[in-house]
Protein backbone atom coordinates (compact mmCIF):
# COMPACT_ATOMS: atom_id res chain seq x y z
CA UNK A 1 0.00 0.00 0.00
CA UNK A 2 1.22 3.50 -0.79
CA UNK A 3 1.94 6.14 1.82
CA UNK A 4 2.93 9.80 1.79
CA UNK A 5 4.90 11.88 4.30
CA UNK A 6 4.07 15.58 3.90
CA UNK A 7 5.84 18.45 5.63
CA UNK A 8 4.46 21.87 6.50
CA UNK A 9 6.94 23.55 4.11
CA UNK A 10 5.25 21.84 1.15
CA UNK A 11 7.76 19.01 0.71
CA UNK A 12 6.37 15.49 0.42
CA UNK A 13 7.76 11.99 -0.01
CA UNK A 14 5.95 8.96 -1.42
CA UNK A 15 6.74 5.50 -0.11
CA UNK A 16 5.19 2.32 1.18
CA UNK A 17 2.89 2.01 4.18
CA UNK A 18 4.31 0.01 7.07
CA UNK A 19 2.41 -0.67 10.26
CA UNK A 20 -1.04 0.73 10.98
CA UNK A 21 -3.28 2.25 8.32
CA UNK A 22 -4.51 5.82 8.63
CA UNK A 23 -2.82 9.14 9.32
CA UNK A 24 -0.40 10.36 11.94
CA UNK A 25 0.73 13.92 12.57
CA UNK A 26 3.47 15.39 14.68
CA UNK A 27 6.78 17.15 14.75
CA UNK A 28 9.16 15.39 12.34
CA UNK A 29 12.57 14.66 13.87
CA UNK A 30 15.43 12.31 13.11
CA UNK A 31 17.51 9.82 15.07
CA UNK A 32 20.96 8.70 13.95
CA UNK A 33 21.09 5.46 15.96
CA UNK A 34 22.13 2.30 14.14
CA UNK A 35 20.23 0.11 16.59
CA UNK A 36 17.60 0.60 19.27
CA UNK A 37 14.59 1.37 17.07
CA UNK A 38 12.20 -0.37 19.49
CA UNK A 39 13.60 1.62 22.41
CA UNK A 40 13.24 4.81 20.36
CA UNK A 41 9.61 4.03 19.46
CA UNK A 42 8.72 3.43 23.12
CA UNK A 43 10.77 6.30 24.58
CA UNK A 44 8.34 8.82 26.16
CA UNK A 45 10.55 11.71 25.03
CA UNK A 46 9.37 11.06 21.44
CA UNK A 47 5.67 11.54 22.26
CA UNK A 48 4.01 13.70 19.61
CA UNK A 49 6.87 13.27 17.16
CA UNK A 50 7.27 11.42 13.89
CA UNK A 51 10.70 9.80 14.17
CA UNK A 52 12.88 9.39 11.07
CA UNK A 53 15.63 6.79 11.32
CA UNK A 54 18.78 7.70 9.37
CA UNK A 55 20.16 4.15 9.33
CA UNK A 56 19.26 2.72 5.89
CA UNK A 57 17.69 -0.55 7.09
CA UNK A 58 15.49 -0.83 10.15
CA UNK A 59 13.92 -3.93 11.70
CA UNK A 60 16.58 -6.54 11.00
CA UNK A 61 16.58 -7.95 14.53
CA UNK A 62 12.80 -7.74 15.05
CA UNK A 63 11.14 -6.74 18.31
CA UNK A 64 11.41 -8.20 21.80
CA UNK A 65 9.33 -7.55 24.91
CA UNK A 66 12.47 -6.88 26.96
CA UNK A 67 13.45 -3.92 24.77
CA UNK A 68 10.59 -1.52 25.46
CA UNK A 69 11.13 1.73 27.35
CA UNK A 70 7.47 2.25 28.33
CA UNK A 71 4.08 0.50 28.20
CA UNK A 72 3.60 1.13 24.44
CA UNK A 73 5.09 3.04 21.51
CA UNK A 74 5.04 6.77 22.21
CA UNK A 75 6.15 8.10 18.81
CA UNK A 76 3.32 9.55 16.73
CA UNK A 77 4.72 8.01 13.54
CA UNK A 78 7.81 6.31 12.13
CA UNK A 79 9.88 6.86 8.96
CA UNK A 80 12.53 4.56 7.49
CA UNK A 81 14.40 4.03 4.24
CA UNK A 82 14.08 0.26 4.13
CA UNK A 83 12.13 -2.12 6.36
CA UNK A 84 13.72 -5.48 7.01
CA UNK A 85 11.14 -8.23 6.71
CA UNK A 86 13.39 -10.67 8.57
CA UNK A 87 13.59 -10.71 12.39
CA UNK A 88 16.98 -12.35 12.88
CA UNK A 89 17.46 -12.07 16.66
CA UNK A 90 16.80 -15.22 18.70
CA UNK A 91 14.94 -13.05 21.27
CA UNK A 92 12.57 -11.58 18.68
CA UNK A 93 8.85 -12.16 19.11
CA UNK A 94 8.15 -10.92 15.58
CA UNK A 95 8.99 -8.42 12.86
CA UNK A 96 8.90 -4.64 13.27
CA UNK A 97 6.06 -4.10 10.76
CA UNK A 98 3.69 -6.40 12.65
CA UNK A 99 4.60 -4.66 15.92
CA UNK A 100 3.87 -1.24 14.41
CA UNK A 101 0.51 -2.44 13.07
CA UNK A 102 -0.50 -4.08 16.37
CA UNK A 103 0.51 -0.93 18.26
CA UNK A 104 -1.39 1.45 15.96
CA UNK A 105 1.74 3.26 14.73
CA UNK A 106 1.46 4.67 11.20
CA UNK A 107 4.80 4.35 9.42
CA UNK A 108 6.33 4.83 5.99
CA UNK A 109 9.27 3.11 4.30
CA UNK A 110 10.94 3.51 0.94
CA UNK A 111 11.69 7.21 1.09
CA UNK A 112 14.99 9.06 0.90
CA UNK A 113 15.64 9.57 4.60
CA UNK A 114 18.96 11.28 3.84
CA UNK A 115 17.16 14.01 1.88
CA UNK A 116 14.57 14.33 4.64
CA UNK A 117 17.27 14.57 7.31
CA UNK A 118 19.16 17.23 5.32
CA UNK A 119 15.92 19.25 5.01
CA UNK A 120 15.29 18.98 8.77
CA UNK A 121 18.89 19.94 9.55
CA UNK A 122 18.67 23.00 7.29
CA UNK A 123 15.15 24.19 8.12
CA UNK A 124 14.79 22.77 11.62
CA UNK A 125 12.11 20.41 12.81
CA UNK A 126 8.70 20.94 11.32
CA UNK A 127 5.24 19.47 11.51
CA UNK A 128 4.35 16.61 9.23
CA UNK A 129 1.68 14.05 8.41
CA UNK A 130 1.99 10.45 7.27
CA UNK A 131 -1.03 9.19 5.35
CA UNK A 132 -1.48 5.65 4.07
CA UNK A 133 -3.42 4.61 1.00
CA UNK A 134 -4.29 6.82 -1.94
CA UNK A 135 -3.75 10.27 -0.39
CA UNK A 136 -3.48 13.66 -2.03
CA UNK A 137 -0.05 15.04 -1.05
CA UNK A 138 -1.26 18.66 -1.15
CA UNK A 139 -4.08 17.83 1.28
CA UNK A 140 -1.56 16.20 3.61
CA UNK A 141 0.68 19.30 3.41
CA UNK A 142 -2.32 21.39 4.50
CA UNK A 143 -3.01 18.93 7.32
CA UNK A 144 0.63 19.27 8.44
CA UNK A 145 0.26 23.05 8.53
CA UNK A 146 -2.84 22.67 10.73
CA UNK A 147 -1.25 20.12 13.09
CA UNK A 148 -0.68 21.31 16.67
CA UNK A 149 2.73 22.74 17.46
CA UNK A 150 4.88 21.08 20.11
CA UNK A 151 5.52 24.34 21.97
CA UNK A 152 3.14 24.55 24.90
CA UNK A 153 1.79 21.03 24.47
CA UNK A 154 1.25 18.96 27.63
CA UNK A 155 2.63 15.61 26.52
CA UNK A 156 3.75 14.49 29.98
CA UNK A 157 0.25 13.56 31.14
CA UNK A 158 -0.12 11.19 28.19
CA UNK A 159 3.08 9.27 28.82
CA UNK A 160 3.30 9.28 32.62
CA UNK A 161 1.99 6.42 34.70
CA UNK A 162 -0.75 7.07 37.27
CA UNK A 163 1.33 5.98 40.24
Amino acid sequence: MKAVLALEDGTWFQGTAVGAEGTASGEVVFNTGLTGYQEILTDPSYAGQIVTMTCPEIGNYGVAAADVESRAPQAAGFVMRSESLVASNWRASGPLGAYLAASGVVAIAGIDTRALTRRLRSAGVMRGVIGTGDRDPSALVEAARRAPRMAGSDLVSGVTCAA
